[in-house]
């Protein structure tokens, strides 16, 4: 397995600051003893995240208004995406919890993992300051950035199938993988959109949801369901 530094395209010099970034506060909790967690880490990496992220987008979106930049940042940085964005580096492999807490599914839990990424970020600003907090970022949600500014209409490309199919039958499209490849920090997905028995279209993306939203479209675009 690759290392988080090698997948990150960052090497920290002080690790414990990596170590408190990877560890939740269920750690300190269960064992009852003083233990730093990654909680200072996210408060900070929030701020940080916020402040890269605005900054990248005024200079890729010229034209766009500020109305539509704030539209793109707050998808971007929603629980959901910092969620994608952490799979994308595998840190749920890393994050350092107490037993309960792994056990109850926490390790792939969305609000754990874009914490973590948060807490993440928050390290790499301490460690390196905020060019190195940018790279890093932007090399993380660069799959991301290509389709961040489509048409608000297509946001939520499996949301819209799902109802312009139900309008005809009440079944639900189903969504499989059929193929995953690449190195760990740079994944691709492919996946098939299903109704009623019929395959509707194939889709890929940087991670499963980005797949799964580029199937559904291609379905709507191609109308393959008539």
């Amino acid at each position: 397995m690759e290392s988080l530094e090698t997948l990150l395209g960052y090497n920290f010099i002080n690790p414990l600051l990596l170590a408190e970034a990877l560890t939740h506060p269920s750690l300190a909790y269960e064992t009852q003893r003083p233990h730093f967690d990654n909680q200072r880490l996210e408060f900070l990496g929030d701020a940080v995240l916020q402040l890269a992220l605005t900054a990248h987008l005024y200079k890729l979106f010229p034209a766009n208004a500020e109305g539509d930049l704030t539209k793109i940042r707050a998808r971007l940085v929603s629980k959901g995406a910092l969620s994608d964005f952490a799979k994308m580096i595998n840190l749920g492999d890393y994050i350092q919890l107490g037993k309960g807490e792994e056990n109850s599914g926490g390790r792939e839990r969305d609000s754990t993992l874009a914490d973590a990424f948060e807490a993440l970020l928050g390290a790499i600003y301490i460690d390196g300051g905020f060019d190195s907090v940018k790279e890093v970022l932007i090399r993380i949600i660069e799959p991301s950035l290509k389709t961040v500014n489509d048409d608000p209409d297509k946001k939520n490309p499996k949301g819209r199938l799902q109802e312009i199919l139900q309008a005809i039958v009440p079944e639900s499209p189903v969504y499989e993988i059929t193929a995953e490849s690449g190195p760990d920090h740079k994944k691709e997905f492919n996946v098939s959109v299903a109704w009623c028995g019929r395959i509707l279209a194939h889709g890929a993306g940087a991670s499963k949801k980005e797949a799964e939203a580029d199937a559904a479209q291609k379905a709507i675009d191609s109308k393959s369901w008539a």
